[in-house]
């Protein structure tokens, strides 16, 4: 499985990936703008992301990923706490909404396929 994390702070993106690591494949993409057509047209299974991008903001990106189909879940991981924030995350397409700093239990527990997810 593919994961897309879109962070513009390159060291917390690797940090995110390599948390992931153990379950999915995972490229990291640091703009709004890069972002948006990659979880379009990249064939990813789910998107890790941030809102306050280079170019096209979080928000911005996730409208338009779910405008032009994209059905692939969306954590969004955001220093962004308030509950607006959180609120129009959700309503924009967002599948779950995790605040920096996060921990990563939680993130591994929103992340991690269940058992015998992709088994035949």
């Amino acid at each position: 499985m593919r994961v897309l994390i879109v962070e513009d702070n390159k060291r917390l993106a690797e940090s995110i990936r390599d948390i992931l690591k153990r379950w999915y494949d995972c490229d990291i993409c640091g703009d709004g703008d890069t972002g948006c057509c990659l979880l379009v047209d990249g064939g990813y299974d789910a998107a890790v992301l941030d809102l306050m991008l280079p170019g096209m903001d979080g928000i911005a990106l996730l409208k338009e990923a779910r405008k032009k189909g994209c059905s692939a879940p969306v954590i969004i991981l955001t220093a962004k706490s308030e509950i607006e924030d959180r609120v129009l995350g959700l309503e924009s397409g967002a599948d779950y909404y995790l605040t920096k700093p996060f921990d990563m239990q939680e993130l591994l527990a929103v992340m991690k396929p269940s058992p015998g997810a992709g088994e035949t």
